[in-house]
């Protein structure tokens, strides 16, 4: 029976790279790496359009901790040791050079996330890290010196640590094997998606996009900025999928429903914007309401808002009622959706749930409940915002498992 230094269960970018930062903390070092499906790296393949985001632009540990809704604090220790700068520095270690975008996102300068996939294979082979695959489920047994694990299909084999990466899963199930080691797992459940408008009335806007508007959930405290995409079925763009990852466990109790408010100029105060309204009225009375769009807006959109304020095409702002005023004001600030159910957003599903974070050493990512069993990635209940968070996380909790592991090995324990 072969015996290795460390077992990683799980193909993906947190178990490439936990398995690669251990081989290079400790050269030598016998890493195995299985992966249940016949599909390496599968997320990365994906991510960012077949690009992969591969981290964010926020190089202090504090701001980027702010990204995430789960596992903030756990991670704002961490990114003290290894953070996104640190992400970008290794890949160009590596000959992999990553650009920023406007927005923040890192990507690799080829655009290709087979640039990424390259790169970790390529490592994977000069450590000589044995990678198996359609392993199906890995069944764990803890002894006393070390674990023996076996697939699903009859292969065993022992390992004096184990790494798990498997990713985030929408079915609880996925989680048994782990719960019957003892660790509690939080219920998963989606983040990261878009929003579904129950009525479509601007379905016949799909494709129009406002770079800065603010979306809330009514009667709630969730809110967020930025850039808000309406598609077919609803709501969509960067604001929206974040709201998503911090309203998670709201939306998900209300059964995706609920009304979202728009403000389409942004956070805005009402009465501020009413004076602006008043204003305008004062100094363009003779200008058409209906074709001359305010705050920069798309012209389909203001004509929308207009038609929804009961503005007619012809009105002059001088003729302007207070009341229809009154209603377009509600309608640039407080624009309602009546929200029934969600979209995932792209393939990018991410969870909220996993491994409960109280069962995990916060230094070492070593489970408290079984010595040198560690934990990274998204099987945590850590997740983060979109654009580069999540995998900026599966790199922070493998590298940090891997410091231990390593050390670990050295030690010979």
């Amino acid at each position: 029976m072969q015996v290795f230094d460390l077992a990683v269960i799980g193909g993906g970018a947190a178990g490439f790279f936990g398995a690669l930062q251990t081989a290079e903390m400790k050269p030598g070092s016998r890493v195995v790496i299985l992966e249940k499906s016949n599909k390496l790296l599968s997320k990365v393949r994906i991510s960012g359009g077949g690009r992969c985001n591969v981290t964010h632009a926020c190089f202090e540990p504090g701001p980027l901790a702010r990204h995430y809704p789960r596992g903030e604090k756990l991670l704002k220790n961490l990114f003290r040791s290894f953070q996104a700068k640190d992400t970008v520095a290794w890949f160009a270690s590596k000959g992999v050079h990553l650009k920023v975008e406007e927005d923040g996102r890192m990507f690799p300068d080829t655009n290709s996330s087979e640039t990424i996939i390259d790169c970790f294979l390529h490592e994977a082979q000069r450590h000589n890290i044995t990678i198996e695959v359609s392993t199906g489920e890995v069944a764990v047994q803890p002894e006393r010196e070390r674990f023996t694990l076996t697939t699903q299909h009859g292969m065993t084999l022992q390992a004096h640590h184990v790494l798990v990466a498997t990713g985030g899963h929408a079915n609880p199930q996925f989680y048994q094997w782990l719960a019957a080691l003892g660790h509690t797992v939080v219920p998963p459940i989606p983040s990261l998606f878009t929003l579904n408008d129950s009525q479509r009335d601007f379905r016949d806007l799909m494709g129009v996009a406002v770079p800065h508007a603010e979306v809330r959930i009514a009667t709630t405290k969730f809110s967020e900025t930025g850039p808000v995409l309406i598609t077919h079925w609803g709501l969509s763009g960067p604001a929206v999928i974040k709201l998503s990852a911090w309203a998670a466990a709201y939306l998900h109790e209300a059964q995706y429903q609920c009304t979202a408010l728009v403000s389409w100029i942004g956070p805005a105060q009402e009465e501020a914007t009413r004076q602006l309204l008043h204003g305008h009225k004062a100094a363009h009375g003779k200008q058409r309401v209906y074709t001359n769009p305010l705050f920069s807006l798309p012209q389909r959109l203001w004509q929308k808002l207009c038609t929804l304020a009961a503005i007619e095409e012809t009105k002059i702002w001088a003729e302007l009622p207070q009341k229809n005023l009154n209603k377009l004001l509600e309608y640039l600030i407080r624009c309602p959706f009546q929200i029934k159910g969600k979209t995932t957003f792209k393939e990018e599903f991410v969870t909220c749930g996993g491994v409960d974070l109280k069962e995990i050493n916060p230094e070492t990512l070593e489970s408290r409940r079984i010595k040198n069993l560690f934990f990274a990635g998204e099987v945590l209940n850590v997740d983060g915002e979109t654009g580069g968070f999540n995998f900026q996380a599966a790199w922070t909790t493998s590298h940090q498992a891997a410091r231990q592991i390593a050390a670990g090995i050295q030690r010979g324990i």
